[in-house]
C-alpha cells in the first residue's frame, strides 16, 4: 500500500504518513525499482496505534518510547499509564488555565463595553487591551 492508500484508508492527509515516516514511526520498504514507499500490514497497525494514541494525548516522544519498548519486546503498558497519568494532570492544567483565560475574556469584554473606541497615538496601538493589560497588572500586585 503506497501513502495515498494509508492516508485514504485512515482519513487522514499524505503529509501526515510522511511525516510519520520521516520521523522514524513508520519504517516502510522502498521499491528499488522506483523508490517508491510501501506500508505493510505491521505499517498499517502501527499507524493505527499513533493515531489512537495521538487522539488520547500522547506526545510524539511518548509513542516513540512505547514504539522503543514494543520493539524490544518489552510490555509498553506500565509506560503507558505513568505516561496517560502525566498526560492528565497537564491537561487538568490547562484546563484551569483555560477557565482562568475564559474568565480574563469575560472581564476584557464587561470592561471594554463601557469604553470607546480610539485611535491609536504615540505608543498605543489599541488602548483597550494596553489599559486592560496596566489594570490586571495593578491587580496582581494589590
Amino acid at each position: 500500500m503506497q501513502v495515498t492508500e494509508l492516508a485514504e484508508l485512515f482519513s487522514i492527509k499524505k503529509d501526515t504518513v510522511r511525516y510519520y515516516t520521516r520521523i522514524g514511526l513508520l519504517r516502510p520498504s522502498k521499491s528499488l525499482e522506483n523508490g517508491y514507499k510501501f506500508y505493510n500490514r505491521s505499517e498499517q497497525s502501527r499507524l493505527r496505534f499513533i493515531l489512537s494514541a495521538r487522539d488520547l494525548g500522547f506526545s510524539i516522544d511518548d509513542i516513540e518510547k512505547i514504539f522503543s519498548e514494543s520493539d524490544e519486546g518489552k510490555t509498553p503498558c506500565p509506560t503507558v499509564r505513568v505516561l496517560i497519568e502525566k498526560r492528565l494532570q497537564e491537561t487538568k492544567q490547562r484546563f484551569i488555565e483555560m477557565g482562568e483565560l475564559r474568565d480574563r475574556m469575560q472581564s476584557a469584554v464587561k470592561t471594554w463595553e463601557k469604553m470607546p473606541d480610539k485611535a491609536p497615538c504615540n505608543n498605543v496601538i489599541c488602548h483597550l487591551i494596553e489599559d486592560f493589560a496596566l489594570a490586571q497588572n495593578d491587580t496582581r500586585k494589590s
